[in-house]
């Protein structure tokens, strides 16, 4: 009984080696310069380590919205990314909006009103699990 957990145990760390083994993180050594001193991905990347993370960090939490807003009413995603020009990059007044939707800029000011109220509930309630 004593070798099968052992086994298991193996099997378990193993498999978890290697999903962390396709992992690079951008402060890992991989190699080094001619005065013998570590080089790091970030090294090498022309720019300052913050703005390298900081930028990671916007991608992650890009794909945590686009995930989100996702989940609103197809009128409502299509208000927020018209507002916000989260296809294509060219934000529109509300007018605009109304214009192309054929309803009210006040009624397009509710839904988006609505929509952004969604999104903060549920990255509220996401933090705080």
């Amino acid at each position: 009984m004593l070798g099968f957990v052992i086994e298991n145990e193996i099997l378990m760390h193993l498999r978890y080696i290697k999903k962390v083994k396709a992992e690079v993180s951008l402060y890992d050594p991989i190699g080094v310069d001619k005065e013998g001193n570590e080089i790091t991905l970030v090294d090498i990347l022309g720019t300052h380590p913050e703005v390298v993370a900081e930028t990671v960090e916007n991608r992650f939490e890009q794909n945590r919205l686009r995930e989100k807003v996702g989940q609103l009413t197809r009128r409502e995603k299509k208000v927020l990314e018209l507002r916000f020009g989260l296809d294509n990059g060219a934000r529109q007044t509300q007018r605009e909006i109304a214009k192309n939707l054929g309803i009210s800029r006040s009624y397009v000011s509710r839904i988006e009103k609505k929509a952004l109220t969604k999104l903060t509930k549920e990255f509220t309630t996401e933090s705080l699990r």
